[in-house]
């Protein structure tokens, strides 16, 4: 094979790659977010009492660094699932809460899972199909998510409602510059593994979705 020859099946392998990455990881992520759907669906069926702050966000992070860990292994997709079932059983609480605490809690939910979905298929498409380079955002997003979590701890800690209302519209922002993030990496070569893709998507969207519940409870909720 000529250098020419060599030319033209660079391209066209680097394509299937990453046809391949995105086909992967977007079957890797429906399949944790009906996992954790489930999960959710059996802490709410057992009524089972949110585990709080400190255990949440230790089970997150330890999930989170052994899947990272596990990446490049068969193991990483069990980790996976370990992560995303875990925060479906923090989920199901919260869902509860809503269905209990609100008398349109059952609008409220669905509302905020249809803009969930509306955001994540809306921005994933857009970066899929204008193929734009949406990396020069990396450094803004990281500020801006380790910002509003600090935010996120002083409002519980200190029980601010309008800096958790600031908060939660600020990791809608942040979720939805990262879906681009995500999304523009995994077509132009940036991200390379389904599985920390699939992570990153996930969080991202639990996020969106927890955010937009907590908005619409606060300005549309009825007692």
């Amino acid at each position: 094979m000529n250098d020419s020859q060599f030319a033209v099946a660079r391209p066209v392998e680097s394509a299937l790659a990453t046809n391949k990455l995105i086909r992967n990881t977007y079957t890797l992520l429906s399949m944790t977010l009906l996992f954790s759907a489930f999960t959710a669906g059996l802490s709410m069926t057992f009524n089972l009492p949110h585990p709080g702050i400190i255990i949440t966000l230790v089970g997150y992070f330890g999930l989170l660094f052994l899947t990272s860990y596990l990446q490049n292994s068969a193991w990483g997709i069990a980790a996976v699932f370990a992560l995303t079932g875990f925060m479906g059983l923090t989920l199901g609480p919260i869902i509860s809460y809503y269905l209990t605490m609100f008398s349109n809690g059952a609008e409220l939910v669905m509302l905020a899972l249809g803009g969930t979905g509306t955001i994540f298929l809306g921005l994933s498409g857009y970066a899929l199909t204008t193929r734009k380079d949406f990396s020069f955002m990396g450094g803004f997003i990281v500020v801006g998510a380790l910002v509003a979590f600090l935010a996120g701890i002083c409002a519980l800690i200190f029980n601010i409602p309008a800096l958790s209302l600031a908060t939660s519209a600020a990791f809608i922002l942040i979720a939805s510059g990262f879906i681009l993030y995500q999304t523009s990496a995994m077509v132009h070569g940036g991200e390379t593994n389904y599985i920390m893709a699939t992570v990153g998507l996930y969080v991202m969207i639990y996020n969106l979705f927890t955010s937009l519940l907590h908005l619409l409870g606060a300005f549309a909720g009825e007692d």
